[in-house]
């Protein structure tokens, strides 16, 4: 009997259709993807029921939101998946642009929509876009083909890195006069981590993140008083513990209350009036009462895998030779890690409030949407290193 034919066939030819989508796609990554979107949709139920009451009469109205949310989301990184990674790096410059003359159109009276004190929303119809969410993908694309396009004067020329560097400020300034001083501090980390993979000769990279330092601090002090007063109730948020420093210590007393295993999915009480934005900023510290230490340590371990999973298909690009596809990984791997680190940070109090959410989790469709087409580009990239390897048709 032939080996392509009797009992065996079937077997065999459903085990090579079994596989085939693995040796296209990250499966693993596109796994841990949707259980941080499934945990973020769940805990957006959660946190927002008394808020959603309150608003709407509907306690599920957030959730219905974020369903949506997520919706467009899957929709961006699947399109994102389609997108040639050569269109990104042709483009990089145009999308850096778009980026910018957004960002200026928030500052625009009667564009910019201001909500808690800061304008960094515009409206559309119904809903708010954030520009900063989007800039801050637009400027690791822009960056990464800048690098490539420049590699001999960014490795060799004094001070060629000036180049990105002068854009950088231009999007800092804009986004210090929303005010998003932690858009500032993860664009700016990202970036800075960015060169240094290029290969910045190491006394340029020491001069120019000093002088970053100092103008990030300089801007901390001279700029408005409440950045100060973040400051302060963030060394000792007890001191004030129903004024400037209500947030945080609401946030440890949600934290605490976990424990080892937290009080149970919905059993938590510090979302019901206590700790401000509970389904936004806030979504980890009452992820953190009601899964406990084992659960925020879940959240912790599916972003670390990410992180590195970036640096992996970054690895495996540059060893194929393709730059701009090795440094847009790591930009997006280090700029997704940095932004749950400084979130999470700021809710267990090793960081002062910085207004950033939980990507992937955290209720808000901009993030939402930048974070899975950030995803959606991984998986593009490692996908044609995929093809090109195995010999299949992209």
């Amino acid at each position: 009997m032939s080996e392509t034919s009797g009992p065996q066939a079937l077997p065999r030819a459903l085990a090579i259709d079994r596989t085939a989508f693995a040796y296209r796609y990250d499966l693993p990554l596109i796994l841990i993807v949707a259980a941080l979107l499934s945990i973020g949709l769940v805990m957006v139920a959660s946190t927002s029921t008394s808020i959603a009451a309150r608003a709407y009469g509907d306690p599920l109205a957030y959730f219905w939101r974020q369903s949506a949310h997520v919706a467009v989301a899957v929709a961006a990184l699947v399109l994102a998946v389609r997108i040639p990674v050569r269109f990104w790096e042709r483009t990089g410059s145009a999308l850096m642009l778009g980026a910018v003359v957004l960002l200026v159109l928030v500052l625009v009276p009667g564009i910019g929509r201001e909500v808690n004190g800061s304008t960094r929303w515009i409206g559309i119809g119904g809903l708010n876009m954030q520009p900063s969410e989007l800039a801050k993908l637009c400027f690791v694309i822009y960056l990464a083909a800048d690098v490539v396009r420049r590699e001999e004067k960014i490795r060799l020329a004094r001070f060629g890195v000036l180049k990105p560097l002068a854009v950088l400020a231009v999007v800092s300034v804009l986004l210090y006069c929303e005010p998003d001083h932690g858009a500032i501090f993860v664009l700016s980390a990202t970036v800075f981590a960015m060169l240094f993979l290029a290969g910045v000769p190491m006394a340029q990279y020491a001069v120019l993140a000093g002088a970053a330092a100092v103008a990030l601090v300089a801007a901390a002090l001279l700029g408005k008083g409440y950045v100060i007063q973040r400051l302060t109730s963030f060394i000792d948020p007890f001191a004030d513990p129903y004024g400037s420093g209500f947030q945080l210590t609401q946030s440890l007393i949600a934290i605490g209350r976990g424990s080892w295993l937290g009080v149970g999915l919905g059993e938590g009480v510090q979302k019901l009036f206590y700790l401000p934005e509970a389904h936004t900023d806030f979504l980890f510290a009452v992820l953190a009462e009601e899964f406990g230490l084992i659960g925020t340590l879940t959240i912790v371990g599916l972003y670390m895998f990410i992180v590195l999973r970036s640096l992996s298909i970054g690895r495996h690009a540059e060893a194929a030779g393709s730059w701009f596809a090795a440094y847009a990984a790591y930009g997006i791997g280090l700029l997704l890690g940095l932004h749950a680190f400084v979130n999470i940070g700021v809710n267990i109090g090793l960081l002062p409030t910085k207004g950033l959410t939980l990507p992937l989790m955290s209720y808000g469709g901009s993030n939402l949407v930048a974070s899975a087409a950030s995803i959606g580009i991984l998986l593009r990239i490692d996908h044609e290193r995929r093809t090109a390897r195995y010999g299949a048709a992209p």
